[in-house]
């Protein structure tokens, strides 16, 4: 494919629906590989601090993935707010009543979930990345599991987290459910595929990213 044919689909609606879904499939793949990381808590200290220690062992390739992250975000974002705002400029007038045949409670909160989301994921890197604040006790950036530990044993922070989660659970499930539209995975044949993975996921994340903070504040893990 040409350059010239590939910036012309950029700027239809079908290019960036699928700018959408190519990003949103590299997101997908950070939040379980991060999940899986941080998961690692519950196998003690020396697990997760060996797995942070390790994610720094080749400093070339831990920014090479940060910048690929920052892209498929920042592509994300343009792409997604183009959409919407095309959709608004297409329809200036509200319809008089609107009726949500094939969305649900996720499909009509993706325009403030991902918003949410971006605030919650640069407080979560404030929290335990950079400056890495004091919540509960004094940052350690060599003790990652003492910082986990010392965070969510406050309260409101491990609230905080439960429902940051939920948000990017309803975010998730829409998200994978529109990826199978964007694919044609639309045979009635495939019905139950495009609601129960979706699903699926979205619990699955949902379940993972709530049990660490939950874990902690009940003196699980400690």
């Amino acid at each position: 494919m040409s350059i010239e044919k590939v910036l012309v689909l950029r700027d239809t609606s079908v290019g960036r629906k699928a700018l959408v879904a190519l990003s949103g499939v590299a997101l997908f793949g950070f939040v379980i590989l991060h999940m899986l990381g941080n998961l690692q808590v519950f196998a003690g200290s020396e697990a997760l601090n060996g797995y942070a220690r390790a994610l720094r062992k080749v400093p070339e390739l831990l920014w090479a993935a940060r910048l690929g992250l920052i892209v498929a975000v920042v592509v994300h974002i343009w792409a997604s707010l183009s959409l919407v705002a095309r959709s608004n400029a297409a329809r200036p007038v509200e319809y008089r009543k609107k009726r949500d045949l094939a969305t649900g409670y996720a499909a009509r909160t993706m325009r403030w979930s991902g918003p949410l989301i971006l605030v919650f994921v640069a407080f979560h890197l404030a929290h335990l990345t950079w400056p890495g604040l004091d919540l509960g006790g004094a940052h350690d950036p060599h003790d990652v599991y003492a910082n986990v530990v010392a965070g969510f044993s406050v309260p409101w922070v491990t609230a905080i987290y439960v429902v940051a989660q939920i948000v990017l659970g309803l975010h998730l499930h829409h998200g994978a459910w529109s990826l199978f539209q964007s694919l044609g995975v639309s045979h009635p044949r495939y019905a139950h595929l495009r609601t129960w993975i979706p699903r699926g996921f979205a619990l699955a994340v949902v379940a993972g990213n709530i049990a660490m903070p939950l874990a902690v504040l009940v003196g699980i893990v400690r």
